[in-house]
Order: structure tokens, then sequence, then C-alpha cells
């Protein structure tokens, strides 16, 4: 079993206790943050190594950094192969900064889009920007509804309810 299953099967098995889910899930994010903290510290500098020599460097579980690479893979420049990785698998965690931000505003992770790391890279009007630019990308815009007494928005020329409404 690969190490992304394993962190899986672990992270998000459903017949866990609750108390005990929601304690690992806290510890997690707590642990995720301080990778964030010290990754954001130096965001141009890309980071590589193997997965075991950044648990180390970070100070978390192997499994722990598993997760984290599974959580920060779609934010990074050259995304990493997580189905087969092992503890010696070299990893890069070179991130695309606008990217991560919006990808933190995605998954609602305020602990981590509020880091203070943030205003040394971004103004306050970018990250707005990118907030809003996150919170846009989601949103379902629907068109104004055709009358049935309307011109047809096929261009025919016709009324709707004689054309395409029909």
């Amino acid at each position: 079993m690969s190490l992304l299953e394993q962190w899986r099967e672990y992270a998000y098995n459903s017949e866990a206790d609750p108390n005990e889910f929601g304690k690992f899930w806290q510890r997690y994010f707590d642990k995720e943050k301080s990778v964030y903290e010290k990754l954001l510290e130096t965001p141009d500098t890309a980071v590589t190594g193997t997965v075991k020599e950044l648990a180390e460097k970070f100070n978390i579980e192997l499994l722990a950094m598993v997760g984290f690479l599974d959580g920060i893979d779609d934010s990074l420049k050259k995304p990493n192969d997580l189905e087969n990785l092992e503890e010696d698998t070299k990893v890069s965690l070179e991130f695309d900064k606008a990217l991560l931000y919006k990808h933190m505003v995605r998954a609602k992770a305020d602990w981590l889009y509020n880091l203070p790391q943030w205003e040394k890279i971004f103004t306050k009007e970018e990250r707005d920007a990118l907030y809003k630019e996150q919170k846009q990308s989601t949103t379902v815009r629907v068109g104004k509804k055709v009358g049935r007494n309307d011109p047809c928005p096929c261009g025919s020329g016709k009324k709707y309810k004689f054309c395409c409404g029909r």
C-alpha cells in the first residue's frame, strides 16, 4: 500500500470514533499551519527533499507530511507523483503564491489564508482581489430569463414563443 493510500485510509476512516477523529484533524491542522508558517517565511525558496527529510525538517509524522503534500499538490508549480510516494521519494514544495492563497480560500481554511506571513507576500488589496476572484469563480450566475414575447436569443428576429420556445 502506497503512503498516499495509507494516509487516505487513516485520515478518512468513516468507522473512527468521532471524538478521536475530531482530535486527529485538529492536531493535523495545527501541524499544517506550522508548516505553512515556515514555508511562507521564504516563499521564493524552493524547498526540496525526500518525504522523510521534509517530515523531519518540519517536525511532523511521515503520514502527516504525506497529507500535507496531498493538500498542497494543486498549488505547486510542478505537482509531485503522489500515487507512488515512498519515504525516499524526492519532492518539491515550490508553490505558486497566488494559487496557494486561492486554494486556501476555496478550502475555507481561514487559519491559513489569514496567516500574518501573507502580509509580507501580498498587499491587503492584492489579498482582497485574490479572495474575491476565488469566491467569484465558484459563484453560479443565472442569465436573464427569456420571456415568451421577447425576441428569440437565437437571432432569428421572431418572438421566442414562435421560435426556440416551442
